[in-house]
């Protein structure tokens, strides 16, 4: 783990434990891919609406906690404004809201959406023969809703190679309709697919600086509530809750072992 990948999975903790809220696990899981891609694309920080900016959708609305930790990390906003996260009239819903957060593209929370939206997106900037470029992470949970495949299968159509899928693999569906092998099946949509560690931070930026001839659908192998043993070995019961003074002391020992 990165000196800045631990940096923002103690703030996650922090803001959690403070504020009672926070889906602490799936966080985990997708900080190094949140990195990853604010250290690839095109971005200005200071400068949110950027015209030529490329675009950040999480669809795993989730792990919203962990966008705002990593967009903090970026200098989009102070990192103590996170810590107002659920509470009353803040900006800092459980959900992220395009109209509350600086660097948000999209509301999401709704599973399913974000890559239809994304697709579409990705096609407008082809309309316009612009550079910029669309990412989104799906976890391997919302990826049971059909409209996603759809819209896989919709860009793939449109061979919108401007368009980045990370799937988080974190095999938080294994109580229900797990998918397997899910780089074969992005490949038989038409995908430029590729499995990656989801928690190697330069295997990451590799693979989205890689040129793709279509979509790109990086499968990004990880561990829900990676870094803490406590949460990777009891991530049902971790799913949502926050931890308690003495909890919070315990995972905060494992992040740092």
């Amino acid at each position: 783990m990165t000196p800045e990948g631990r940096k923002i999975r103690e703030h996650i903790l922090a803001v959690a434990q403070a504020s009672g809220h926070g889906h602490i696990p799936t966080c985990f899981s997708v900080v190094e891919m949140l990195l990853a891609v604010y250290g690839t694309m095109r971005h200005r920080p200071a400068e949110p609406r950027w015209e030529e900016r490329d675009i950040f959708i999480l669809s795993k609305g989730h792990a919203a906690l962990c966008h705002y930790c990593t967009l903090a990390n970026y200098g989009y906003f102070l990192p103590e404004n996170v810590l107002k996260f659920g509470a009353f009239q803040s900006g800092f819903g459980c959900h992220a809201d395009h109209f509350k957060v600086p660097g948000v593209e999209m509301s999401t929370g709704s599973l399913g959406h974000g890559i239809g939206v994304a697709a579409g997106m990705a096609l407008a900037f082809k309309v316009a023969k612009s550079g910029r470029r669309v990412f989104t992470l799906i976890g391997d949970g919302e990826s049971n809703e059909g409209s996603v495949w759809e819209a896989v299968m919709v860009a793939c159509n449109l061979k919108l190679n401007n368009l980045t899928i990370l799937f988080d693999a974190n095999n938080s569906q294994t109580r229900c309709l797990p998918i397997a092998n899910a780089r074969e099946r992005f490949s038989a949509f038409g995908c430029d697919a590729a499995d990656v560690d989801g928690h190697d931070l330069k295997a990451l930026q590799r693979a989205l600086r890689g040129e793709s001839k279509g979509v790109r659908a990086l499968v990004c192998h990880t561990v829900k509530g990676y870094g803490c043993k406590t949460l990777a070995e009891e991530m049902f019961a971790w799913h949502r809750r926050s931890p308690n003074a003495e909890e919070y002391k315990k995972l905060l020992e494992e992040l740092s072992a």
